[in-house]
């Protein structure tokens, strides 16, 4: 079974090589100085979920969890589009 240092290392290189799949070559990206960074993690329902983000400034966040059941890992990627604030009165 795939433990937490070893699911932040194999999301890492996840990343990356995503990255290198989704970018345009014409951005001219030296992909061995981004720094992938490791946000939170928590154990969900037989699976490993984390957070993580890079050093682009693309406004893209990844979700990586492995399937400890099925020995996979999934890997998603989101942008911000928007945040509201929403404010409640105190009563």
């Amino acid at each position: 079974m795939v433990g937490t240092d070893e699911f932040v290392k194999l999301a890492k290189d996840a990343i990356k090589h995503m990255l290198i799949e989704t970018t345009d070559p014409t951005d001219n990206i030296d992909y061995d100085s981004i720094n992938v960074y490791f946000v939170t993690c928590t154990y969900v329902l037989g699976s490993i979920k984390g957070m993580f983000s890079t050093s682009l400034q693309d406004g893209k966040y990844y979700e990586v969890t492995y399937n400890t059941a099925k020995n996979e890992m999934y890997v998603d990627q989101y942008v911000k589009v928007k945040q509201n604030t929403i404010k409640f009165n105190e009563e």
